[in-house]
């Protein structure tokens, strides 16, 4: 049984923009005076712009003249810069992605990114290749929390446990596995530990219709 659908997390999972997500977050950081640390990594990936800039706000002493709104416009239009240099899809992800609307599954880009850059990024890779989007913008909580998995899901008429989710990070893992929906993980720049309904794989050029069938059965 193939799922309803295949919803996409997009910075390190469909492209290669977490980099470019750390990059930004560390020139800005750089303009406040403070260098970025691995400490800083479960703040900074996989997570939204205003998320980041709180956590900026509340570790950088100099940057305490600036409001949170002003800190995530910063960050969000360093990263749309950067993206709009540098798009790379992830191995085997527009192949994935033909296949499955050669199959008519629908497919969703779930992001925690802002609406601009996920339609950069759609446009990128192919507008027709993805049934809708669903960005920062338009869930009150975005990832670890499961509202937009289960946003997707609901504007694609489908039940969040039909649906496969793959992912690349622990915080978009955690949004997945609370809204409900099996998962099939891709690490990129976190190594994430196999667990029950979770499908780890080393790559997306792994990812095939059995697979996805296996990961939605294994969950059940």
């Amino acid at each position: 049984m193939m799922p309803a659908a295949v919803l996409f997390d997009m910075d390190g999972t469909l492209v290669d923009t977490e980099r470019l997500w750390w990059d930004a977050v560390t020139d800005v950081a750089l303009g406040l005076g403070r260098e970025l640390g691995p400490e800083d990594g479960p703040d900074v990936l996989g997570r939204p712009s205003g998320h980041t800039a709180a956590h900026l706000l509340a570790t950088t002493p100099s940057a305490n003249a600036l409001t949170a709104q002003d800190l995530s416009a910063r960050l969000d239009e360093a990263f749309t810069e950067l993206v709009g240099q540098e798009t790379v899809p992830r191995p085997g992800a527009l192949e994935l992605l033909r296949l499955l609307a050669a199959e008519r599954i629908p497919t969703a880009i779930v992001s925690a990114s802002p609406r601009r850059v996920v339609e950069l990024v759609r446009d990128r890779l192919g507008r027709d290749l993805f049934t809708l989007v669903v960005a920062v913008e338009d869930t009150p909580a975005s990832k670890p929390a499961p509202d937009p998995y289960l946003e997707a899901a609901r504007r694609l008429g489908a039940e969040p446990a039909d649906c496969v989710v793959v992912e690349d990070s622990p915080v978009g893992l955690a949004a997945a596995e609370a809204a409900g929906c099996p998962v099939v993980v891709v690490p990129s720049t976190v190594l994430i530990e196999a667990a029950p309904g979770r499908t780890l794989l080393g790559s997306l050029a792994d990812v095939t219709l059995p697979v996805l069938a296996e990961a939605l059965d294994g969950a059940r």
